[in-house]
């Protein structure tokens, strides 16, 4: 293979594998000895991210929008020259709503996921009991602990610092509302590190995090900054990024609709008995089609990462297919005029498990971005789901709209006739960072080790949002170009 084209080949269409193909791409473009392939199961690109444009609506069917404050999604965006179509969330109204007792009531200004940042929105809201609040104002006194264990619940977590009240009315709800997971079962340590690392170096969040706003404020007053927005998407939907990545690798290095059936080491690669300068992989896919690899960047859900891998390495198969997912669905009712004046001001509300509800949440979209909607319309995202409902994939989509618009009714007195619904369904897709998920990623760590050449990455390791994808993506891309390029 003397001077021959190192060939990294990704499993995986979602935005991780997208990511890592267009690294791989940009190397090869810039004159790197290198060519990419990029394998999807599924008929389109852009797993999880798709959006649908009808009658002038915009409904993201699977997210709508990544974090600010981790800066791998926007940098990708102004790199690939959408930079001019980032828009931010509309934060002067930013409220959210927890169903308590059947009525909502707003979350408490100054929070800060789960940790207050302002005294008098604590005092006066009706989410917390008296004896939860001073449970809260004693948090501030909180130590160091001399010990912690390796690892904890986000619920036994949230109840050393705020007591019951706060884990089932506020943290609950807003984990079950991201994570779709039950914090009885969450990690901390995976799901909440900066909490965790904090607790760890002052004992109290509260002063932690009241540290870190001041050193960020401090921070953007000096580079002239105002407050950036908490959230950020595409103007046009979040599918012109997929799309935009999808463009990079060239259409005959695009392989859809061939899911892989498995990874196996190559007769004549490393360790076997032909030139050892083979390549070191073989994919095979259905349809009776295999291709031979360098190195291979496995940006699939864990448990088909494990499928594929069972002959390869059993144990790291196992390692993989005990990370949990749980599904969801999303219902996107669309309106008429008129309705929004029905509606709450916000961003919409979120229902913890003990009101008895099936839905999880409800996004005002038209309030949360700008351009969504056609002038005075409106549109409401309901999420079904979650590791409290892993039946949820057995309602029909008549039964799910009827489901989401019955529990409209009964929590908001709204009754409005939507113009057209969309329903999305995600069986098991989304990851859940477990108590002993750290513990478990140093396992599939030490097992990959003995794999050079095999790479993961997306949303079952460290991280479950779009810039975590991106991230993991092209980390993954650099570490494969480093080692073929070293071979």
């Amino acid at each position: 293979m003397a001077g021959a084209r190192r060939r990294i080949v990704v499993v995986g269409g979602g935005v991780a594998g997208l990511a890592a193909a267009y690294a791989l791409a940009r190397a090869r473009q810039t004159g790197v000895p290198v060519e990419e392939l990029l394998i999807e199961g599924k008929k389109r690109l852009g797993g999880v991210i798709l959006t649908e444009r009808v009658e002038g609506f915009i409904i993201e069917a699977g997210p709508d929008s990544f974090l600010e404050q981790k800066p791998e999604a926007a940098a990708l965006c102004r790199e690939l020259g959408l930079g001019d179509d980032l828009i931010g969330s509309n934060d002067h109204a930013r409220r959210t709503y927890i169903l308590h007792h059947g009525r909502l009531a707003a979350l408490p200004d100054g929070l800060m996921l789960l940790v207050p940042t302002r005294i008098w929105p604590m005092v006066t809201t009706p989410l917390l009991p008296l004896r939860s609040k001073l449970g809260v104002a004693r948090e501030w006194f909180t130590s160091p602990a001399n010990h912690r264990e390796p690892d904890e619940s986000v619920a036994s977590f949230v109840r050393r610092h705020f007591g019951d009240a706060m884990l089932e009315n506020i943290a609950a709800p807003l984990l079950a509302g991201v994570y779709g997971g039950d914090s009885e079962k969450l990690s901390v340590r995976s799901v909440l590190p900066r909490f965790w690392e904090m607790e760890k170096k002052y004992g109290s969040l509260t002063r932690a995090t009241l540290r870190a706003m001041k050193q960020r404020r401090a921070a953007s007053a000096g580079a002239g900054n105002s407050s950036p927005p908490l959230f950020m998407t595409l103007r046009d939907g979040l599918d012109q990024l997929t799309a935009k990545l999808a463009g990079f690798p060239d259409e005959s290095r695009v392989h859809l609709d061939r899911r892989v059936l498995a990874i196996e080491p190559s007769p004549g690669g490393p360790g076997g008995q032909a030139d050892s300068c083979s390549r070191r992989f073989q994919i095979h896919a259905e349809g009776n089609v295999t291709w031979d690899a360098d190195a291979v960047v496995l940006a699939m859900p864990a448990k088909e990462c494990a499928r594929v891998l069972a002959s390869l390495d059993p144990k790291l198969s196992a390692l993989l297919a005990d990370i949990p997912y749980s599904s969801s669905m999303t219902i996107s009712l669309a309106y008429g005029a008129g309705a929004r004046a029905q509606l709450p001001p916000g961003f919409g509300f979120l229902v913890p498990h003990h009101e008895g509800r099936r839905m999880l949440a409800c996004t005002f979209v038209h309030t949360k971005f700008d351009g969504r909607v056609p002038e005075g319309k409106s549109l409401l995202r309901c999420f079904l789901g979650g590791a409290h409902d892993p039946d949820v994939l057995n309602l029909t989509d008549e039964e799910a709209v009827a489901l989401v618009r019955k529990e409209l009714r009964e929590i908001l007195n709204f009754s409005a006739e939507p113009l057209f619904a969309r329903v999305h369904r995600w069986p098991a897709s989304m990851a859940q960072y477990v108590v002993g998920h750290a513990a478990r990623l140093e396992e599939i760590r030490a097992r990959l080790e003995e794999h050079p050449g095999l790479f993961l990455a997306g949303n079952a390791y460290s991280g479950i949002g779009i810039s975590d994808c991106i991230r993991t993506g092209r980390a993954a891309a650099e570490r494969a170009l480093q080692l073929v390029l070293r071979n």
